[in-house]
């Protein structure tokens, strides 16, 4: 059976920020689906320890103050995702996230932000994955259409309904439900097994971001640099 037909994890969070070594995880799901419905579901409300921007209230719903009302330590909800995720790795089955990269290496950096186990640590030493990324498969199987390439954006373009966008149990679902369609319309996608893929996948990103470094430095941003690690960013002395 083709890994789109295998059971996947969905995962996403929403933030306090774009920039995944500062921002705090405010929201998470994890959701283990079974063609295309979801099984098993862990949703987390976190105090992420710094108020929350509000121009990312705006986006997620989530004020400071519900936050800290209501969410748990960031340190305990970080931990219990990781958990989670490292899980489903153990088992063999893929997580999905859409834009990857940002997903898990923020999560990653609250791992350490907190001195808790790295997800390869949690995997005894082995890399993380497998990983699938819509986001990353879409822009190389169809690279040049034009448009938005957001999860809204793509979910019409694949015939996905997303209910509640940026609520991150939606999102993780969504995710899935992208990758699964993608597979469905793209046969050499749906032929490799999830390995394959992640390693594909990690050809395709540092592709992509040797493209739009070079297309940023040619309109004038001769400074420009895309970090072309996927799906985990290298962690810096940045994080604190």
């Amino acid at each position: 059976m083709a890994w789109h037909g295998l059971p996947l994890a969905g995962f996403d969070l929403e933030t306090t920020g774009t920039d995944p070594l500062q921002a705090r995880i405010v929201t998470a799901s994890v959701i283990g689906v079974r063609d295309g419905l979801p099984a098993r579901q862990r949703d987390w409300l976190a105090d992420p320890g710094i108020r929350i921007p509000a121009q990312a209230s705006a986006i997620h719903g989530i004020s400071t103050e519900r936050a800290t009302a209501e969410g748990r330590p960031v340190v305990e909800v970080a931990d219990e995702i990781a958990d989670t995720l490292a899980g489903y790795w153990t088992q063999g089955v893929p997580v999905v996230a859409y834009n990857a990269a940002f997903d898990l290496t923020l999560l990653s950096a609250e791992l350490r932000r907190h001195g808790l186990p790295s997800l390869g640590e949690r995997l005894g030493g082995a890399g993380i994955g497998p990983v699938i990324d819509p986001y990353t498969i879409d822009r190389a199987v169809d690279r040049y259409r034009r448009g938005k390439r957001t999860l809204e954006a793509v979910c019409g373009e694949y015939g996905v309904v997303l209910d509640g966008a940026h609520e991150a149990a939606a999102d993780a679902l969504a995710a899935v439900r992208v990758a699964r369609a993608i597979a469905e319309r793209h046969p050499s996608v749906a032929a490799l097994s999830p390995q394959e893929l992640h390693e594909r996948q990690i050809v395709w990103y540092a592709e992509w971001a040797e493209d739009f470094q070079r297309f940023l430095r040619s309109k004038g941003n001769a400074d420009a640099v895309i970090d072309p690690c996927w799906p985990l960013r290298e962690l810096t002395a940045a994080v604190h």
